[in-house]
């Protein structure tokens, strides 16, 4: 199967890197726990007319003409994410991520309001409060931290920031955390102190609807999340929401309704997406996040989404009996984020992570709680199982693994050992072809 017919002929420079890509995906251990190989049904998605098309606005009420079959795609995204999530109302048009979060930011606070946020060292977002993200930028973020003998949340210390700070609204959710989220002690927090609950579950949807971690829909006042990752979808992001905004009167009282109507949190999210933020949806992209939440919605993915942690805890458990620190000393999902201090690497996560590149293991540098170096030099790296579990490989295969993590770092990245690791790597991933049918193996 070729997909690539037409661009080899009309642009082969870029059929070249794309075929090289490919080669680099197919070849190398992709451990980067927010990447995935999403489905060939994804790709074919995103690749069609759809993106001929122009829609501002929701289903039925669009500003151009020619989109009732964009409605249609539009709304069987929106049935199957609720179905999916078990969510009141979802807004499936945010272009990615960032602006999913920033859309809520706009939605529910005015600029210079105050918001509890995860610190980004500790394993926190840069939407959640980052100095040089708009979200510190434009608001006031009271930054909460993990315990620094644990390494995990203490929501007791939580608690009782959020009665001394009186936030607006309480971020939850992780990037570089590997411990499971207590939300429904979040929302507890945030409804005694009048504050919303942002749950960000980009990381770790996948696991959520397939049953390997709880879910924050119960309880949250809204929830993002990123539709690639652990959802293996395309690049883009959904909002949920609870359909009635319960502190109206208090954050909102200048926004009226009918009378006797409970004013729409729901209502909020969209005018803030469109046309607070954007303008007219990736339709593709929105026809891609269907099929893949068709993909999740069968049986076999609650199956796919343990293994992602059967996968982390077992890739742990080998980096630990080879005498590597975890932060945290494990995982509870899809992530590790190794602690290169022990190994006098303060500051190394950038050079061993090019070291581990040439060994055709993926990973990212990644800052460490407390971290004594910068997050441009950092002391840690991140690992993650999403990617891996997508093509196949279990529990044995995380031997493997982590042998060569182990070897690269204990060599503090001597290129030579960087070289035998990566021929290992090699014959591994000849087991577990990408895309059959489109292979470039041989």
């Amino acid at each position: 199967m070729n997909l690539m017919n037409d661009l080899a002929n009309s642009d082969p420079e870029v059929a070249d890197m794309l075929l090289r890509e490919l080669k680099r995906q197919e070849e190398g251990i992709e451990l980067i726990p927010s990447e995935n190989y999403t489905y060939r049904s994804v790709l074919q998605a995103m690749g069609s007319v759809l993106t001929n098309k122009y829609s501002e606005g929701y289903p039925k009420k669009r500003y151009y003409g020619g989109n009732e079959i964009v409605d249609e795609v539009e709304i069987l995204a929106i049935e199957r994410a609720k179905k999916l999530f078990g969510c009141e109302h979802v807004n499936v048009q945010p272009y990615s991520g960032s602006p999913a979060n920033q859309a809520v930011f706009f939605a529910l606070l005015s600029l210079k309001d105050k918001f509890l946020g995860f610190s980004l060292t500790s394993g926190g977002h840069l939407t959640h409060g980052s100095h040089v993200n708009f979200s510190g930028k434009n608001y006031v973020c009271i930054s909460y931290d993990v315990d620094k003998e644990t390494e995990m949340l203490d929501m007791a210390v939580i608690h009782e920031l959020a009665k001394k700070e009186k936030p607006k609204m309480v971020i939850s959710g992780l990037t570089a955390y590997p411990r499971k989220i207590d939300f429904k002690a979040f929302q507890e927090i945030a409804e005694e102190v009048d504050a919303y609950q942002l749950a960000d579950i980009s990381h770790i949807s996948g696991l959520v609807v397939g049953g390997a971690h709880s879910s924050p829909v119960p309880y949250a006042d809204v929830v993002t999340t990123t539709t690639h990752k652990s959802l293996r979808g395309p690049r883009g992001a959904i909002i949920m929401s609870k359909m009635e905004d319960r502190l109206h009167e208090i954050h909102h009282p200048e926004k009226k309704t009918k009378a006797g109507e409970p004013f729409s949190l729901a209502r909020l999210i969209d005018s803030a997406v469109f046309p607070g933020l954007q303008g007219g949806p990736h339709d593709h992209s929105t026809a891609a996040r269907a099929v893949a939440f068709a993909e999740a919605l069968k049986p076999e993915f609650k199956d796919y989404a343990k293994q992602i942690v059967k996968n982390a805890k077992a890739l742990a458990e080998e980096l630990m009996a080879l005498d590597t620190k975890l932060v945290t000393n494990g995982t509870d999902n899809h992530l590790i984020l190794i602690d290169l201090r022990p190994e006098d690497l303060i500051g190394k996560g950038g050079p061993i992570q090019n070291a581990l590149d040439e060994a055709g293991i993926t990973v990212n540098k990644n800052t460490v709680p407390y971290e004594p170096s910068s997050p441009f030099h950092p002391s840690g790296l991140r690992l993650g199982t999403p990617a891996i579990t997508s093509r196949g490989m279990k529990e044995s295969e995380m031997k493997v693994i982590a042998e060569g993590i182990s070897k690269v770092i204990k060599s503090k990245g001597d290129a030579e050992v960087s070289e035998k690791v990566r021929e290992n790597i090699l014959e591994l991933t000849k087991q577990f072809p990408l895309y059959p049918g489109l292979s470039i193996l041989k």
